[in-house]
């Protein structure tokens, strides 16, 4: 098969035609900017554009598929071209179905938790050498992609991401998965510019839950109430298996997990995770994998990339970088941190990002987020407001949204920079959440404050 990629240089594109590439296809993109990893990655397997741009000229009539991603725009000179010659035309989702139509799907949904629970089911199959197809959204410890496709498994693993399809399909990935066992972690309202209701969010889910083939398996998250109400009142004819936060203790610094076996220490902690990781049991289970053999190798599943990833750590300060940005996250993560390090302060930076975190009508989502802090920060860009088009963000806005009297708001750059590095951190637990670098923040440089 001859595919070709409009976007190749995406974190989930990029992967997925490494995985083609890997699988015997011919395969050949473009994009007009690709930055690392993607770009050391092509580059290895020989899929690295010669040159960045758009050139219609690559697309001829003996290409059996394009994969259009959504960094390209619907008047993309490649995707206009393609249209014209006829040829077909998938989004990244699509594809991955059309891969897997014969194997048994298990998607992993949820506003929150999903990338954690993927990994972790990974982790644990991996462990056992039990082989799979996959695709998840982070960068896996002992895994070299983030998708994996094959003829022979049985078994596919998708994170079910509840964004655009494609600039053409404006369907969310999850939909078109259609999966035989699946997961939902947690609905909290993301993604305002495609979502502008909180009822409209929540419909994705729903779409999602019974677009399940009949006499699926849902596992799902009974302690988030929506999440309940979702799965329990869909019609649609599925199993239906709850869970909930499992019983453990937090001693010294270490969560314990309690087992029929014993107290078994974790390498991750926090309510969310440990929801994430009763989750992750119920899929393992369905696909094979027993409870003994399941916590056996969870003991020594250390977190999935840029989630409460510790960078740095000495007796006295410990210092973590976050991917969470929405609310329901930067609240989950917050409370894990001073849960598990309550004998010491805790100093909480986030960085406003997101086109919906920058966003004037969805900022009182935050009311509450970091309360869990003894000292909280939030940085913003207003050029990154500018630059998404948005309205102006005042520090007062801000200031009231968060409803925190002692909150230190930051717009600049180097300013946030002196500020965390002049600070005594000892005794004392730091988490730096965003989804970007804090206009620039080095955090090889952050660990140098241990």
């Amino acid at each position: 098969m001859n595919i070709h990629f409009i976007a190749i240089g995406g974190s989930a594109m990029h992967n997925l035609a490494i995985a083609l590439h890997q699988k015997g296809y011919q395969v050949s993109g473009s994009d007009d900017t690709i930055h690392d990893p993607s770009k050391s990655r092509l580059e290895k397997y020989g899929l690295l554009p010669a040159e960045f741009g758009w050139f219609p000229e690559k697309i001829a009539s003996e290409l059996d598929v394009i994969i259009l991603g959504m960094h390209a725009k619907k008047d993309n000179p490649e995707l206009l071209k393609a249209q014209e010659l006829g040829l077909k035309i998938y989004s990244y989702p699509e594809f991955l179905f059309e891969q897997s139509k014969d194997k048994t799907r298990v998607v992993i949904g949820g506003s929150h938790g999903k990338t954690t629970i993927t990994s972790m089911i990974l982790h644990v199959l991996n462990y056992h050498e039990k082989e799979i197809d996959y695709m998840v959204g982070a960068q896996l410890e002992g895994f070299e992609t983030m998708v994996h496709l094959t003829e022979e498994n049985d078994f596919i693993v998708l994170e079910g991401d509840e964004y655009l399809s494609s600039p053409i399909d404006m369907r969310p990935k999850f939909h078109l998965y259609k999966p035989n066992i699946a997961l939902l972690s947690g609905i909290a309202w993301d993604h305002i510019n495609v979502f502008p209701t909180f009822e409209n969010y929540v419909e994705q889910f729903k779409v999602f839950t019974d677009s399940m083939i009949n006499g699926g398996m849902m596992v799902y998250n009974e302690e988030d109430t929506i999440v309940k109400e979702v799965v329990e009142s869909s019609e649609n004819h599925i199993k239906k298996y709850p869970y909930s936060t499992p019983k453990h203790f937090i001693d010294n610094g270490i969560t314990f997990l309690e087992t029929a076996e014993g107290n078994l220490p974790l390498e991750v902690f926090g309510k969310h995770n440990l929801q994430n990781l009763a989750g992750a049991k119920w899929i393992c289970q369905h696909m094979g994998v027993d409870e003994d053999d399941f916590y056996e190798a969870i003991a020594s599943f250390n977190g999935a990339s840029k989630r409460l990833e510790k960078i740095a750590e000495s007796n006295a300060t410990v210092i973590f970088k976050d991917f969470a940005h929405s609310p329901s996250k930067v609240e989950a993560t917050t409370k894990a941190v001073k849960e598990q390090y309550s004998d010491r302060k805790v100093l909480a930076c986030l960085e406003l990002h997101t086109y919906s975190s920058l966003n004037a009508a969805f900022l009182t989502e935050y009311k509450g987020a970091l309360d869990a802090a003894d000292k909280a920060v939030v940085f913003y860009s207003p050029h990154a407001v500018q630059i998404k088009k948005l309205e102006e963000v005042t520090e007062q806005q801000i200031a009231n949204a968060f409803d925190r009297d002692d909150l230190i708001i930051y717009t600049n750059p180097q300013e946030f920079k002196n500020f965390l590095f002049h600070q005594n951190l000892e005794k004392t637990a730091v988490v730096l959440m965003s989804s970007g670098n804090y206009g620039g923040l080095d955090f090889n440089e952050v660990k140098s404050l241990i």
